[in-house]
C-alpha cells in the first residue's frame, strides 16, 4: 500500500482544511480539539446595530456554523486517518478488517471502511 502518498494527501488536506476552518470559526479555548462558529464582527464596531443589522449577523452566525460542523467532521476524519496511519492501521476496514480498496482511498483518503461497508 502506497502509505506515504496517502499521508501526504491527508496532511495537505488537513493543512487547507484547518485554513478554511479559520475563515468561519476558530479553536474553543477551553477544548482545542473543538471549533465554534464566529460572529459577525459588525455588531462590536461601537454603533446600536438596528433591527436589519442584528437580523444579518445571526443569518451570517447560523451560516458559519452549518460550514463550520461539515468541515469540522471532514477534519476530524482526516486527523484520525494520519492517527490510524501512525499506529499502522491505516487501509483496513473498521467493520470487517478487509484491506479498503485502493480506488476508495484514491477517492476518500480518510475512508475508515471498504466500498461494502462505507458510512463516509
Amino acid at each position: 500500500m502506497e502509505i506515504k502518498f496517502y499521508k501526504e494527501k491527508l496532511e495537505e488536506e488537513l493543512k487547507l482544511l484547518e485554513k478554511e476552518l479559520k475563515t468561519v470559526g476558530r479553536k474553543n479555548p477551553d477544548n482545542p480539539a473543538d471549533w465554534e462558529a464566529i460572529a459577525d464582527n459588525q455588531m462590536n464596531k461601537g454603533h446600536n446595530p438596528d433591527r436589519d443589522e442584528i437580523s444579518d449577523n445571526i443569518t451570517e452566525y447560523e451560516t458559519r456554523s452549518a460550514i463550520l460542523k461539515d468541515l469540522e467532521i471532514r477534519f476530524n476524519n482526516v486527523k484520525d486517518a494520519l492517527t490510524r496511519i501512525d499506529a499502522g492501521k491505516y487501509g483496513f476496514c473498521a467493520t470487517c478488517g478487509k484491506e479498503i480498496e485502493k480506488e476508495r482511498l484514491r477517492a476518500n483518503p480518510a475512508a475508515r471502511n471498504c466500498i461494502e461497508h462505507r458510512t463516509n
